[in-house]
């Protein structure tokens, strides 16, 4: 049988072969499995079979990441489907369903930066009171005179604007 073609018996994939195809290094194959992005069987040799739908899956990972969606985010979705049988096409509507008020917020804020970037000129700039990237509302000249900035956004998570907080 030819190493890279697909037992046909099984209609599985090795690792190699779901990389290959998918697009992705094995390295992060068997990442994506660590984090319960994607599910294995395990031959009587202790070999990864993956089932053919775990190419959608992948896709899925692949484009959400590119969307900034967090992996844990990414994880829960994929919970939602079913592991004994390959996704139909209302299962996938049910879990990006799950995203849609999320993206549309964030493309919001993406046209917001777009138009207000050539106004911008980079951070610790002389019109923090007026900056609607950095500074919105000037909510940071109750902290303080000076380069207080950059100081006061929190570091860990991305900058949620009022618009998004308040549709919360």
């Amino acid at each position: 049988m030819n190493r890279t073609a697909v037992d046909p018996r099984r209609g599985e994939l090795t690792v190699g072969e779901l990389a290959r195809r998918s697009g992705v290094p094995a390295s992060t194959v068997r990442f994506y499995e660590r984090e319960g992005l994607i599910h294995s069987r395990r031959t009587g040799g202790n070999q990864r079979r993956y089932a053919r739908d775990t190419l959608r899956r992948i896709a899925f990972v692949r484009a959400s990441q590119r969307l900034g969606i967090r992996l844990a985010d990414i994880r829960d979705a994929l919970s939602l489907l079913p592991l004994g049988r390959t996704p139909t096409q209302e299962d996938w509507a049910r879990v990006s369903s799950r995203w849609h008020g999320e993206l549309t917020l964030r493309i919001e804020l993406l046209l917001k930066l777009r138009d207000k970037l050539t106004d911008c000129i980079g951070c610790g700039c002389l019109s923090l009171d007026g900056c609607a990237l950095v500074n919105p509302c000037d909510v940071l000249g109750e902290t303080g005179s000076g380069a207080c900035g950059l100081a006061a956004l929190p570091t860990d998570t991305a900058y949620e604007s009022p618009a998004v907080r308040d549709a919360s």
